[in-house]
């Protein structure tokens, strides 16, 4: 029988298995992962300062920067540290609790996305109606009701999987404990439950992607109406900014979790959650900011 903990224990494979790329990968991933952590930072750290940046799309964009920090560093340290030894193993119950909080924060994000573009909305399309529809309370609902419902679905789903008899192979085919990447290893038929996954990716994921699209689409109507030309290119500008992120974070997750494991490609799996588990969070806090008047103006504030 040997070593209990080899039989316990699951394998990440990595993004790649080639030994001569791990030093390079291993620069470039630390780079983009303090790069992530500063820009979300600073950008928490300027809007609790900053008095001017007490408002509901501030408070809303310091959620998101919160969550992209805890997202990162749920993947990228244990993914480092594979890349700098010899040993990629993870431990059952460690790769319990990545999954279940990488699933509580996936979908805490793909909802609080949603809730700030209803936020713009609401700003642009309905403005004497925006401190009763937006006011602090209403904020902590939306918040409050985010982490919650991902959080008992991301309990659900990997207490779930994790009591499901595992075959003998524990090489799991990714950089991270991930659900859909655990489901080849169950020893029996997962396709019912896919279903499910299915279901909770299209409420949690699709929903909110097109409440964002219909929110966008209303405000660029709006604006046409009303603006000139300036204001016309400035709005159609931001918004392509902003659609531009949630369409990176909201395609490359459907498309990982609304998709039966038999027609994932694991290497293409793998380069497909590189994008919403290290580019979204890298690039959130500087889409959302270098755009945003009041947040360059808390910044100079805070440098002189």
């Amino acid at each position: 029988m040997g070593n209990q903990s080899v039989e316990t224990d699951f394998i990440l494979s990595g993004l790649f298995q080639y030994g001569q790329m791990d030093t390079f990968l291993f620069v470039v991933i630390v780079i983009l992962f303090s790069v992530a952590l500063m820009g979300n930072f600073i950008l928490v750290l300027l809007i609790q300062l900053d008095t001017r940046l007490h408002t509901p799309m501030h408070f809303l964009l310091s959620q998101l920067s919160f969550i992209d920090m805890m997202y990162i560093s749920t993947t990228v340290p244990r993914m480092t540290t594979n890349f700098l030894t010899n040993s990629k193993t993870i431990t059952f119950l460690g790769c319990e609790i990545q999954a279940i909080v990488f699933l509580a924060l996936s979908g805490t994000e793909a909802f609080l996305l949603g809730f700030m573009s209803y936020d713009r909305y609401v700003a642009i399309c309905h403005p004497l109606h925006y401190p009763v529809l937006m006011n602090k309370r209403i904020c902590w609902f939306m918040v409050a009701c985010a982490w919650a419902s991902s959080s008992i679905n991301a309990l659900v789903h990997a207490l779930y999987v994790f009591q499901l008899p595992f075959c003998r192979s524990r090489i799991v085919n990714h950089f991270f404990c991930e659900v859909p990447s655990l489901l080849p290893l169950v020893c029996q038929d997962t396709s019912q439950y896919e279903h499910t996954i299915l279901l909770s990716g299209l409420i949690i994921l699709l929903l909110p992607f097109m409440a964002i699209l219909a929110s966008y689409a209303r405000v660029l109507t709006v604006v046409f109406q009303v603006s000139s030309g300036k204001g016309q290119t400035k709005a159609v500008s931001t918004c392509s900014s902003h659609l531009t992120v949630a369409n990176l974070f909201y395609v490359t997750e459907l498309s990982t979790y609304t998709r039966p494991h038999s027609l994932h490609s694991p290497e293409q799996g793998k380069a497909v959650a590189v994008f919403y588990t290290i580019i979204t969070p890298l690039l959130n806090p500087f889409i959302y900011s270098l755009r945003n008047k009041e947040v360059i103006g808390a910044m100079r504030r805070l440098l002189v």
